[in-house]
């Protein structure tokens, strides 16, 4: 069966993922972008998504290299598709990352109001479901075959996963950083308690990468 996994999920020192007031201005929340300042410059952010040649190379390129590859399906929440909430609108929405999506592969986002797949370039299919993180994940998994289905968040999204001891190994890239309010990842989580220990951790000058892994 294939692993649930979290790769290069970003946090602040204080525990964040995202800012406060995510909206179509601020996707990812007042001070958010601040949390990707490890990843944005990157060789492998540049091409997988914004598809430019160029970038960094080094320690943080080549785990950010890592998280991109071995995926065969990913689980994301509403915000990660869109900013708009309640029923769907035909308002000619397709995501936030233009016609070629930087998936290839099934994606499966977490909503309460059904909606038809929407295929796009390159191989990313968004389905949406309406059946909860376990529908989710079944799907998923039947999607990805051998490879790993990866949580691409978002912080609510990834707190489920946990909770329900799903998440199979876990790599946050702690930025050192401070947001003061925003989308807590840890709070009431006892991760230990969960069944997650630290398997390793590595420190570059941009973020510092650690792994979890479930008993």
């Amino acid at each position: 069966m294939s692993r649930l996994v979290v790769r290069a999920f970003s946090v602040s020192l204080d525990g964040f993922g995202a800012g406060v007031a995510q909206s179509l201005e601020h996707p990812l929340g007042v001070g958010g972008p601040t949390l990707h300042s490890w990843f944005f410059p990157t060789a492998t952010f540049q091409k997988a998504v914004l598809g430019k040649d160029g970038g960094t190379t080094g320690p943080d390129d080549e785990i950010a290299a890592r998280s991109m590859q071995g995926m065969g399906a990913w689980i994301l929440g509403r915000n990660m598709f869109a900013h708009s909430r309640g029923p769907w609108t035909d308002d000619g929405w397709r995501g936030w990352w233009g016609d070629e999506p930087p998936y290839h592969v099934p994606v499966f986002v977490l909503t309460h109001h059904a909606r038809e797949p929407l295929p796009m370039k390159g191989g990313t299919v968004f389905h949406f479901v309406t059946g909860g993180i376990h529908e989710a994940l079944e799907r998923a998994r039947e999607a990805a075959g051998d490879r790993d289905v990866r949580v691409g968040g978002g912080v609510s999204t990834l707190r489920q996963y946990l909770s329900e001891r799903l998440v199979d190994e876990m790599h946050l890239a702690v930025s050192p950083v401070l947001l003061g309010r925003g989308e807590s990842l840890f709070a009431g989580l006892d991760l230990p308690a969960l069944g997650y220990r630290v398997a390793s951790s590595v420190a570059t000058e941009a973020a510092t990468h650690v792994t979890f892994v479930r008993e």
